[in-house]
């Protein structure tokens, strides 16, 4: 946490990750969110890694920092309740962020009705209307075909990346559609509806890095070249210990350096003559990638993961080992408490874990120890009282109608 966005309200409806994670990257900010949350838990709020107790781990990693008001909006009062805080006055209130689509409370035209100025993110999955979440979208955008196995070798050429990566660029998408919102309106006093496409976000990097061009004025479909990087030199090497790492050459330097620091410069001026190449330029080297590797692979061999990053050290080769998650929580420094992006916190219900805050380094808003996620209508009685100024007594004629509830661990 920080205070670069301190002062600042959102209120969201969000579930899955991009729409919980744009929230948790402004609250990571200083900024104070709000989740509204059904008394019974969101569609998300079981959703798997979970602890051996059913406790969600995937849901306290994309909510922390926030406040969560549990709610039934099913009822009319709840509706105006969320309706009131999302709308409710002030220079820095009046922005909503939801992935669910319109309708019921949270239509634009009827918040708006409420608040002329009122700022709403409304993210969706696919830009013609149908239903998408990043898997299906990755499957669309040609990734699976370049990822995995070459084709011609044995397995599969469709590889669906579990990294959902769509998911997380449209999430900070998100936080940047808030943003810039709200500067458009303390300019101006102008509110607005930002719709987000899922899809969209997809798409625009595909053709942002290359590669609808590539299809178009080359008249070339990628496919996988497996483990090796398109375009320069990138190949996975197996130590002498049995573990594994990736060299990268990207630039004359890279190559520079991992020519000396192997011994290896002359071979590769020799391989240079034997195959006709100038490995000096990034293409050529990607042409002979497996030359290079056949050349590298020996070194490799027989040194052990902790020899070779000895002696990469301080040097200009990229590189890095392969990790399991567990490989990286146990041997890296960057995934602990030694990295200031780090701190140990304890989450109710689940216990004590590495815990990630910002990962922006501001040099005027110094880093503080992030916050744990809230549990399930942890703040409703906050909210209800301090925010919405709504007495002891409303509050409890509320909580025996059940229309809000909380807090209760999921």
């Amino acid at each position: 946490m920080n205070s670069v966005l301190k002062g600042l309200r959102i209120v969201e409806s969000p579930a899955f990750v991009a729409a919980p994670l744009g929230g948790m990257t402004l609250a990571q900010l200083g900024a104070d969110v709000i989740r509204i949350d059904p008394i019974t838990g969101g569609v998300d709020s079981r959703r798997w890694p979970v602890t051996k107790e059913g406790k969600s781990l995937y849901w306290v990693g994309l909510n922390k920092g926030k406040r969560s008001l549990a709610i039934d909006t099913t009822k009319p009062e709840g509706r105006d309740i969320a309706t009131a805080l999302v709308t409710q006055p002030g220079p820095d209130r009046g922005l909503f962020v939801t992935n669910f689509p319109q309708g019921g409370w949270f239509k634009y035209d009827t918040l708006k009705a409420k608040r002329a100025d009122l700022i709403m993110v409304n993210l969706i999955g696919s830009s013609d209307g149908t239903s998408a979440v990043d898997y299906t979208i990755n499957c669309a955008v040609g990734f699976p075909f370049v990822t995995g196995q070459v084709p011609g070798q044995p397995g599969s050429n469709r590889v669906n990346h579990v990294m959902p990566a769509w998911d997380a660029v449209c999430g900070i998408n998100v936080a940047l559609a808030v943003l810039a919102a709200e500067r458009h309106r303390s300019r101006s006093g102008e509110g607005q509806l930002v719709k987000m496409a899922l899809s969209d976000i997809a798409f625009s990097m595909v053709g942002n890095l290359g590669y609808i061009a590539e299809v178009q004025i080359n008249d070339e479909d990628r496919r996988s070249h497996g483990n090796y990087l398109y375009g320069a030199y990138g190949s996975d090497f197996e130590t002498k210990d049995g573990r594994f790492l990736y060299i990268v050459v990207v630039t004359g330097r890279m190559w520079e350096e991992l020519g000396k620091v192997t011994g290896l410069a002359e071979r590769f001026k020799a391989l240079e003559q034997a195959l006709g190449v100038n490995l000096a330029k990034e293409g050529e080297r990607f042409k002979a990638s497996e030359a290079i590797s056949a050349v590298v692979r020996p070194w490799i061999a027989a040194k052990t993961l902790a020899e070779i990053q000895e002696a990469f050290k301080g040097t200009g080769v990229c590189w890095g080992p392969y990790q399991t998650f567990r490989q990286m929580v146990a041997e890296d420094p960057r995934c602990s408490t030694a990295n200031p992006l780090f701190a140990e916190l304890d989450q109710p219900g689940i216990g004590r874990f590495l815990v990630p805050g910002s990962p922006l380094d501001f040099s005027a808003c110094p880093r503080e120890t992030p916050k744990r996620a809230p549990l399930l209508g942890e703040h409703t009685d906050e909210i209800l009282s301090r925010d919405l100024g709504l007495s002891d007594a409303e509050i409890g004629t509320l909580r025996d109608k059940k229309i809000v509830a909380g807090p209760v661990e999921l």
